[in-house]
């Protein structure tokens, strides 16, 4: 099963209604509940009568609002090619501890919302896989936490580079760097998600800027800590209500000889995100080249099954001056 949230006037406070997507993104029918959450609150999706065509550029992100966004760092090498970047040590306890902070969830962008900025705060898209849940007690086990997943979406989490150290150096996390992040049009229902195997999305995550391929990387390689993890990692002080989002944090390959990965351009899987193209460029020759995004910039996110048919949509934002 695969659901969009489309703009609805009838229901305003939600964002949309929930309509049931057909495999190929073509069709939609509505769904009984009103709204995505509604759904997560009965844990069931039932389908009404009403539908039509499907188009993506009406879709909502699938939550519009949701009550709790988390946002982890299964991909440590990414956090690895940081740190040696800036010649800082990488603690070992990331390697058994995941990282995660909490972003903004209470206006959740569209796939084709503008990224809204100034080019001197280093605007830079990250390709995620996000998981929203029903409940997850308090104390689960990953294996309990992963039980509570129930559809699978992408995620661009947008984030200003320029903004980072300062508000690291403060110690308390981020804010102003961390804007509201971007998902696909569709979310697909766990059980049905091509190379979903419980607590992994196995596939490639697809990055084009501007037309040109950046980012072929694989979503189930290089996964420090996988959903069921981060989940209960997230849950050891607190329950998780229905409607939480936990992304995955940037999709980071290492280069088959274990090494820094390589761009597209050079036979390599590429960068989910500009910063790590920037910070292996810092790595093998001294200075980063690629800028980070600029006005008229063009981001596209998507991810194929074996057929070669969109699983999710795609993500497909243009950068504007805000």
């Amino acid at each position: 099963m695969k659901v969009a949230t489309l703009f609805s006037a009838e229901n305003l406070w939600s964002g949309g209604a929930l309509f049931v997507v057909s495999d190929d993104l073509k069709s939609c029918l509505r769904a009984k509940e009103h709204s995505l959450q509604h759904a997560l609150d009965v844990d069931e999706v039932t389908l009404g009568a009403d539908g039509g065509f499907f188009v993506e550029a009406d879709a909502q992100a699938p939550l519009p609002r949701a009550y709790q966004l988390l946002d982890g760092s299964a991909y440590v090498n990414h956090v690895a090619l940081v740190r040696k970047a800036r010649g800082a040590h990488m603690p070992e306890d990331f390697w058994t501890d995941p990282l995660m902070y909490q972003g903004v969830s209470d206006g959740l962008l569209s796939s084709r919302a503008p990224i809204e900025g100034h080019a001197d705060w280093g605007m830079d898209f990250e390709g995620e896989i996000a998981v929203i849940t029903h409940r997850v007690p308090q104390g689960a086990s990953p294996d309990e936490a992963a039980e509570a997943i129930r559809f699978i979406m992408l995620m661009n989490d947008i984030s200003l580079r320029a903004l980072i150290p300062d508000e690291l150096a403060k110690g308390f996390g981020f804010l102003h760097s961390k804007p509201p992040s971007a998902f696909s049009p569709v979310a697909v229902a766990a059980q049905d998600c091509p190379g979903w195997d419980g607590r992994r999305l196995h596939g490639t995550l697809k990055t084009d800027l501007n037309g040109k391929p950046f980012g072929r990387v694989e979503t189930g390689v290089d996964m420090t800590f996988d959903f069921g993890e981060l989940l209960a990692h997230a849950a050891k002080t607190r329950p998780l209500g229905p409607g939480t989002i936990l992304g995955s944090g940037t999709i980071s390959n290492r280069d088959a000889d274990g090494g820094p990965g390589k761009p597209v351009a050079e036979g390599g899987a590429g960068y989910a995100c500009i910063a790590e193209q920037r910070m292996v460029e810092t790595i093998l020759n001294g200075a980063p080249r690629t800028p980070f995004l600029q006005t008229g910039d063009r981001v596209r996110m998507w991810m194929e099954d074996e057929t070669g048919q969109s699983i999710f949509g795609e993500i497909n934002q243009r950068v504007v001056a805000s």
